[in-house]
């Protein structure tokens, strides 16, 4: 039985919250980079098994291949971070400020990651750009204009539906982070870890790091997009929803219904001031830099 009751996942969250804001900047990039780009593959992968098969179902089963691989090597994506650190902030055992940097350099990272591995897609996939790259090219391009032009269409309403597609993407993101932490067994993290991935990916929410990739990747493919189009009309309310999602709807609830009661109950019992849910944190917190 490798099952970690959600106390002692809350535990863990916010000692993995921690834990990060003690990594170096160095490697906050090395492995925030790593995560853009891996999520790129995954991206990737996704789109030519949606090509090949002409289900997007089929891709959105596969996609959470490259989530779980930044699990398990316990690489550093942002997304991950607007739960795991909020949590830490939430028990007051991490400062805002300290929390904002630690964001900053991550995000940074990504993007840094997924433009890389955009650019080097576009290379292998065009022949240095001798070749228009068929129909996964053409797709990126569609894609990359659905993310942005197209909410643009609405005006604000758009806008806010970007915002909102990012709170329910990562959601289920997050939520894919905490079913990870829940098992300290490498298959027990792949399935907790691939579900939620796969839910979300299925309904076309919106991730901040995936769109790192495919909408740099389709403005290098020539689509309809500028690269103020894609921070105005996609990138910002995106993270900013995606932030709210992991923030609100997975550390604060996780927090006040398992950290908080769980806290209050050790107290009536006279167990003394350390709370349950820090019993043994790095059994379950190693994998889930994320």
């Amino acid at each position: 039985m490798d099952y970690q009751k959600p106390t002692l996942v809350a535990g863990a969250m916010i000692q993995a919250g921690i834990d990060k804001t003690r990594l170096s900047i160095r490697d906050l990039l090395i492995r925030g980079i790593l995560s853009g780009a891996i999520l790129g593959f995954g991206t990737t992968l996704a789109l030519t098994a949606t090509v090949q098969t002409g289900l997007p179902i089929v891709g959105a089963a596969i996609f959470p291949a490259c989530f779980v691989i930044v699990v398990l090597m316990g690489l550093e994506l942002v997304t991950g971070s607007f739960a795991v650190l909020p949590m830490a902030y939430l028990d007051r055992k991490l400062g805002f400020r300290r929390m904002l940097a630690n964001l900053t350099v991550v995000f940074s990272a990504n993007l840094l990651g997924g433009m890389l591995y955009a650019l080097l897609f576009w290379l292998s996939i065009t022949n240095f750009g001798q070749l228009d790259g068929g129909a996964i090219t053409a797709l990126i391009i569609k894609t990359a204009e659905a993310k942005t032009v197209a909410y643009g269409q609405h005006g604000a309403y758009g806008w806010m539906t970007a915002f909102t597609k990012g709170v329910l993407c990562n959601w289920m993101v997050t939520t894919g982070v905490v079913l990870g932490m829940a098992s300290s067994s490498a298959s027990g993290k792949i399935l907790g870890a691939w579900l939620p991935i796969f839910i979300f990916f299925g309904q076309g929410f919106e991730h901040a790091v995936v769109n790192m990739f495919v909408i740099p990747a389709g403005i290098f493919s020539g689509a309809a997009v500028s690269w103020g189009d894609w921070w105005i009309l996609n990138q910002i309310p995106v993270t900013l929803g995606n932030f709210v999602g992991g923030a609100i709807f997975t550390a604060a609830a996780l927090y006040f219904t398992f950290g908080k009661k769980q806290h209050g109950a050790n107290a009536e019992v006279g167990t003394g001031p350390v709370p349950a849910r820090f019993a043994q944190p790095q059994e379950v917190t190693e994998p889930a830099e994320v």
